[in-house]
């Protein structure tokens, strides 16, 4: 299978399984993409891992499905290009935090992918291009996310040039958050997991909302009464009670996997 889905312990495992391609995508890729991340969404995880088999994390667009598009209709590309839409939607939303594991090269609509996730972490070797103006067309769909992880100004140089990207220079733009050596990633997302399991899982899911709310927000009346209003309704509810309860008795809340020989 082109995407391979398997749960370990609180961690819902999502592979590209297409090395002999470069684990390039085309619109049967995007929906198994989306349906899997939907699956695991609703799963008992805590947590999303996305990551590639073989020497890259994906090549972009899979050059058959490209000759397909170009003899598409408007409409019909119009379709297809929504599917991979609703797939950067399904990643940018899960019902988990995603982590996303990078390794070699990471091209076109894979930096979507990427972007789209909660948290990168990259090897030192990988690299990363926008590279759709080559062909005559643009980042469009996975534009929103790339802007946001990037900022309007470096999006708007590397889309143009098409620069490739190594690990160091994608860090300091934010498309990734660690760089790390190849043998040193299964731990580092492993380090990572278990940070991720420390926190209430619905509080976590509402950082998203928060960040995005208050990104480029005027400090107004209208923003104070919003946080204002987030955080009473966060203290108030079972998970905000449950962690000061936690915290005041000095045990672990509910949330937070047991350690073998914890008795508290």
């Amino acid at each position: 299978m082109a995407v391979q889905l398997h749960y370990h312990e609180a961690v819902a495992h999502i592979t590209l399984n297409r090395p002999e391609k470069h684990n390039a995508f085309d619109d049967h890729v995007i929906r198994d993409l989306t349906r899997v991340f939907e699956e695991a969404g609703q799963s008992e995880a805590r947590v999303i891992v996305l990551a590639a088999e073989g020497k890259h994390f994906s090549a972009g667009a899979d050059l058959a499905w490209m000759r397909r598009m170009a003899d598409m209709t408007w409409e019909e590309n119009r379709a297809d290009a929504r599917l991979l839409a609703a797939l950067m939607r399904t990643i940018d939303q899960a019902g988990k935090p995603v982590i996303a594991r990078v390794q070699g090269a990471a091209f076109g609509g894979a930096l979507g992918l990427i972007c789209a996730a909660d948290i990168a972490v990259a090897s030192e070797s990988s690299r990363f291009c926008l590279s759709e103006v080559r062909l005559g067309i643009l980042p469009a769909v996975i534009g929103p996310y790339v802007v946001r992880a990037m900022g309007a100004r470096q999006a708007q140089r590397y889309m143009m040039t098409t620069e490739v990207l190594p690990a160091a220079r994608a860090l300091a733009l934010g498309i990734v958050h660690e760089v790390v050596p190849e043998a040193a990633l299964d731990d580092t997302v492993a380090a990572l997991v278990n940070h991720l399991l420390q926190g209430a899982p619905q509080a976590q899911l509402r950082v998203r909302e928060l960040v995005s709310r208050i990104t480029d927000a005027p400090l107004d009346d209208v923003l104070t009464d919003w946080t204002a209003d987030l955080i009473a309704g966060l203290r108030t509810a079972d998970e905000g009670r449950e962690g000061l309860d936690a915290f005041l008795n000095k045990r672990a809340p509910a949330w937070q996997p047991r350690v073998d020989g914890d008795e508290s």
